[in-house]
């Protein structure tokens, strides 16, 4: 159960950090994307169409560059962040008593 959200977690960290990359450095494409980030080609190239899908960037000839969507994503990004976070504090056992009750 939590592997699968670990697995979750990693893959958003993934299409995140494809993201800053192509902010930074739009227009960018994928065989700079993965010498940089050690990605293999396949999980760049299923970042960048993840992204796409979610109109953050869009392809030009010269490689992937942000749309007008991405900045208020970005903007809203650490919120969500946070309450993802708080929901997760939330979620924890704290003290192994509250179990045995």
């Amino acid at each position: 159960m939590i592997d699968r959200l670990e697995k979750e977690v990693d893959m958003l960290e993934r299409h995140l950090q494809v993201l800053r990359m192509v902010i930074e450095n739009e227009p960018i494409g994928i065989v700079k994307m993965s010498n940089e980030t050690g990605y293999p080609h396949h999980k760049v190239r299923y970042s960048l169409r993840v992204l796409e899908e979610e109109n953050l960037i869009e392809p030009s000839s010269q490689g992937a560059i942000t749309t007008e969507q991405t900045s208020e994503f970005v903007e809203d990004l650490d919120d969500k962040v946070d309450e993802i976070i708080d929901k997760l504090e939330g979620m924890k056992i704290e003290d192994a008593a509250e179990i045995e009750g």
